[in-house]
């Protein structure tokens, strides 16, 4: 899974790259001084791995993970090649998702930069929204014009495929045009795969990561930019992170131990990162099983809904090819049992066939044949 972090420049988007990476990209009160996408790998906790490579003792233990891309800010025009455009917006289609970095607080110390570098505005979430909003959704009325119009042309020839195609893209050209993203555009069934596959840059799910000071944090329900921006997600279908990256920086220099007792001081159960990585996974439908064993304990993440063959192919294409059987038992189940033989003695180990749908927290040894 790739995470683009994106957000006008100066809002916080590097500093919260650098509190969930610890990568060190270079941060500063001047725009576009992430020239070039930082890219940070991180894992993902998951406490049942954690548990099964403390009963296995493997020679490795290896986590599911994310990466995550801090892509270079943007200002007015950057569909048209203004600031760093080009490069923003290429970089954005290579990500799964958004984390869409929106600056709730106010710091007369720091510059709000939105359409011209050398200016200070006033904080305004619901504009940066647009404005990042604006460029994406201009960027990809360009495609969408370009194929209804190749669409139009194969339907001269009578093709009626051709014919849908073009009516359904002039649609969307004009809810492009209209200044809607993709993503509140409504189709189903074959218009909505056609919409899917067409790449589209305002079609990508997101997460807003409201960025706030300490003060702003602390009193989360007191802060008129956060509601803002909570009303805007709850439109669209999106969600959104609460988030202070300047505490989150300074959690991510702790150790294990002093992390807890800061986070305790502060009354927050869970860190930033896992709280995003949280809002990934249900934001696109993911879900984690597990594999076992002396050689390797290790958390593969999936689609919800996925079959067990396909499973398999996330750990290699000969397994998903050759696939025979899963032998499955639930983390919890097996846990209340105490051991995967004692659950296989008590008759709960299943062997699932090609039409099992994996789920959340599943064990399984794939038996395959190839």
């Amino acid at each position: 899974m790739k995470l683009g972090i994106v957000g006008l420049p100066n809002v916080g988007k590097s500093t919260l790259f650098n509190a969930i990476t610890n990568a060190g990209a270079e941060s500063a009160n001047y725009p576009f001084c992430t020239i070039e996408p930082n890219v940070g790998m991180v894992a993902v906790p998951d406490a049942r791995l954690d548990r099964l490579a403390e009963m296995y003792h493997p020679k490795k233990k290896t986590p599911a993970v994310i990466e995550f891309v801090d892509i270079a800010g943007l200002v007015k025009g950057a569909s048209t090649g203004a600031g760093l455009g080009n490069k923003f917006l290429e970089n954005i289609r290579r990500t799964d998702a958004i984390v869409h970095v929106v600056r709730c607080f106010d710091d007369e110390n720091i510059m709000h930069v939105v359409a011209d570098a050398t200016q200070n505005v006033p904080v305004d979430p619901l504009g940066d929204i647009e404005t990042i909003d604006l460029e994406l959704i201009m960027a990809d009325l360009e495609l969408v014009n370009r194929r209804a119009e190749k669409a139009a042309k194969n339907a001269k020839s009578g093709n009626k495929q051709a014919a849908r195609e073009a009516e359904l893209f002039e649609t969307l050209a004009k809810h492009l045009d209209a200044g809607r993203s993709a993503r509140t555009f409504e189709c189903s069934g074959d218009d909505a795969k056609l919409v899917e596959g067409a790449d589209l840059l305002s079609l990508k799910p997101v997460i807003y990561a409201a960025n706030m000071d300490e003060d702003g944090f602390a009193a989360q329900e007191d802060n008129p930019y956060l509601a803002l921006v909570r009303e805007k997600a709850a439109r669209e279908g999106a969600q959104v992170l609460p988030i202070c990256a300047k505490l989150e920086q300074e959690i991510a220099g702790l150790d294990e131990e002093e992390r807890e007792l800061f986070l305790d001081e502060l009354g927050i159960a869970e860190s930033g990162l896992d709280r995003l990585i949280q809002c990934s996974y249900s934001l696109l439908g993911l879900i984690s099983f597990l594999t076992y064993g002396e050689d390797e304990c290790r958390a593969w993440t999936i689609k919800s809904g996925t079959k067990a063959p396909q499973a398999a192919g996330r750990i290699h294409s000969d397994i998903e090819r050759g696939f025979i059987r899963a032998e499955t038992i639930g983390f919890d189940e097996m846990i209340a049992c105490g051991s995967v033989q004692a659950a296989k003695e008590k008759g709960l180990l299943r062997s699932e066939g090609k039409d099992y749908v994996v789920r959340d927290g599943d064990m399984i040894y794939f038996r395959f044949n190839v």
